[in-house]
């Protein structure tokens, strides 16, 4: 199989490779012509030309950085592109520009999925991690065995065009979230004169995935009877920002903030939960 590939930044070299490690033969292009070159000594072929790349080419993927890149790729690419042959677009965009250009490639005649990935470049090559695919389900099963050799789990969650990237910002807002967190709690451990390695003990034993699970699964519901309530999270919020001294906790802040306008609105006695409260 011949596969045409835009992109070649670590996750997308990194996609590359083990694609040619499966014995596709791989065209690649990229803005910086040596990145694309440099994938020559791994069996792929180079392309100064977005169209001459997918002259022939059974499948079309991006992997690049924003809206404007790959709108701006897929509009060189297309002369040679062939209408059968679908376009699969890896990149995290805004969810509004994916919908608006699957009306477009598709009103052409264009076949097109979204199909962001939460995976790195080392899970990338190994091809494990998850790959999020959404749009038209004859067209998903069509190139879903391409897909699933790309991944170790891959998800299709809808048939609106935009629905894959409204998943990818949202796991990532989590990621955000977390890491977020964990600055915060070396800041706290720091000031208070742990060290990171002893500050991330407290992982041994406190699980926050439970947060997610249980109260998530209420806030879903917006069932906010008080396990920990509103208030006295604040308080908590307030010890927090006391216990770091002058050291900044972005996260920490971001939620007192938070918690003082909600609780402001005369719901400081329901769950911690009720922030999500509409």
């Amino acid at each position: 199989m011949t596969v045409a590939f835009y992109g070649a930044g670590m996750l997308g070299s990194a996609m590359v490779r083990a694609m040619l490690r499966r014995g596709i033969d791989v065209r690649v292009w990229n803005r910086n012509a040596q990145r694309a070159e440099a994938l020559e000594q791994d069996g792929a072929h180079a392309f100064s030309d977005p169209a001459e790349a997918a002259r022939g080419a059974k499948l079309v993927h991006l992997c690049l950085s924003d809206d404007g890149s790959v709108d701006s790729v897929i509009d060189a690419a297309l002369p040679g592109v062939a209408k059968e042959t679908p376009i699969i677009d890896h990149t995290t965009v805004l969810p509004q520009r994916v919908a608006e250009r699957s009306r477009r490639l598709g009103a052409d005649g264009y076949a097109f999925l979204h199909a962001p990935v939460f995976m790195g470049p080392p899970m990338a090559l190994e091809a494990t991690g998850v790959m999020l695919v959404s749009g038209d389900s004859s067209l998903v099963q069509r190139v879903r065995a391409d897909l699933e050799a790309m991944c170790s789990d891959l998800r299709y969650v809808g048939e609106r065009a935009e629905d894959a990237a409204i998943f990818k910002l949202m796991g990532n807002a989590m990621m955000l979230a977390v890491i977020g967190g964990l600055n915060d709690v070396f800041r706290i451990a720091e000031v208070q004169e742990l060290t990171r390695e002893r500050a991330f003990e407290l992982f041994d034993f406190f699980n926050p995935c439970g947060q997610i699970i249980g109260r998530g699964k209420r806030m879903v519901h917006e069932a906010y009877e008080p396990f920990w309530t509103l208030d006295m999270a604040h308080k908590d919020a307030a010890l927090m920002q006391a216990a770091a001294h002058h050291e900044r906790l972005p996260v920490v802040d971001a939620v007192e903030a938070l918690l003082r306008n909600v609780s402001a609105r005369g719901l400081g006695s329901l769950d911690l939960g009720a922030v999500a409260a509409r």
